[in-house]
């Protein structure tokens, strides 16, 4: 009895051995097909990190410390005050640049009368000139209305029809308008020559007024630069952000474009995930990406794909592969692909630039 019972047992077994290997197969083809297809549509790597925009602040004209209005870690507006340098030697220097342009600017104002004086006189000289000519033509007529008076004269005192006393007075005449003529034309002659000197003094007053133009310039060049160096002695915050690398001290004796701290700015946070360049098949700009990131396990973050780099990270390395040298091995390369943070994804800043993410782009 109990031999027969011992096959129906045994085949049950079977049978129940075949229906749960059965379904565990089936369940575990649904699994790896989703699997694949979650595969396919959501590409990740964990070789990738956040980045973003790093501020070096530095002086721009060497100093001294003189105050320090921030801490390592401490948040900064832009236009707020980081760092003050004694402004003491700049601001004598910017007082001498302002005293030597103030006192050049005296100087063109001396050049600007004399060249007005020089033009009254050139005017007063051109009118007098012009008198000179008058006065010449009237005695120009005088002289001739003189010769015709002597011709006249002289003959009607050949016929004795005028008295000698009056040929004699009208021959005076004529040689006195003569004179008066000769006088006249000399009287021009001079009047021309001083006007033509006045010339040559007002062009020469112009042309120093022209080369006092041009110093003042060059001091008032001088006077702008210094000014840029007394305001250069206060370093302002160029955007939002956090301080750190903050490597300055009250009293530190410091030098132009040396780096004295650097300020983070979180609202421009991006990821750079360096992709295999066989899983950049499917990806493309603007699809959403779920990131991870490994400071944050239980939050997840969220952003699209902003662009694709050019060329692999092995390109642009301070030393890239030379394959024409016969020892070449291929290695799969990556290539970093940009992907900029939804807006609202992290509204508190808890991310930092350099944490470990592990981006997934979902692709259709």
């Amino acid at each position: 009895m109990e031999n027969a019972r011992q096959p129906s047992t045994n085949r049950r077994k079977k049978i129940i051995a075949l229906i749960v290997f059965t379904a565990i197969a089936i369940v575990g083809i649904i699994t790896v097909y989703f699997y694949m297809r979650y595969k396919a549509t959501h590409i990740t790597t964990d070789d990738a990190f956040v980045d973003g925009h790093i501020h070096t602040i530095a002086s721009k004209v060497p100093g001294t410390v003189k105050n320090i209005y921030v801490t390592s870690n401490q948040f900064v507006k832009k236009g707020d005050t980081l760092v003050e340098l004694d402004p003491a030697d700049y601001e004598a220097k910017l007082n001498e640049a302002s005293s030597a342009a103030g006192a050049e600017k005296a100087k063109l104002r001396e050049v600007e009368t004399r060249i007005e004086v020089s033009k009254s006189k050139l005017a007063e000289l051109s009118a007098a000139l012009e008198a000179a000519k008058a006065n010449l033509e009237l005695r120009e007529a005088n002289l001739k209305q003189a010769e015709n008076d002597s011709k006249r004269a002289e003959n009607l005192y050949k016929k004795d029809s005028i008295s000698k006393d009056r040929y004699e007075k009208t021959m005076t005449a004529f040689s006195v308008t003569q004179a008066q003529v000769k006088a006249a034309k000399e009287q021009v002659k001079k009047a021309e020559k001083e006007l033509e000197t006045q010339k040559t003094v007002v062009k020469q007053t112009e042309a120093s007024r022209t080369a006092q133009i041009s110093i003042i310039k060059e001091k008032e060049a001088k006077q702008n630069a210094a000014q840029l160096n007394y305001g250069y002695t206060k370093i302002y915050s160029p955007t939002d952000g956090y301080v750190t690398k903050k490597s300055v001290e009250l009293g530190n004796q410091i030098q132009d474009r040396q780096p004295l701290m650097a300020i983070v700015s979180p609202e421009d946070l991006s990821v750079v995930a360096n992709y295999k360049e066989t899983q950049l098949e499917k990806i493309r700009p603007g699809q959403k990406v779920k990131i991870k990131v490994d400071t944050y396990p239980g939050k997840t973050f969220w952003g699209k794909v902003d662009s694709i780099m050019a060329g692999t990270g092995t390109v642009f390395s301070l030393f890239p592969p030379e394959n024409a040298t016969g020892n070449y091995v291929k290695v799969v390369q990556r290539i970093p692909v940009k992907i900029v943070l939804d807006k609202d994804t992290d509204p508190e800043h808890i991310l930092r630039i350099g944490m470990s993410v592990v981006p997934t782009v979902i692709v259709e």
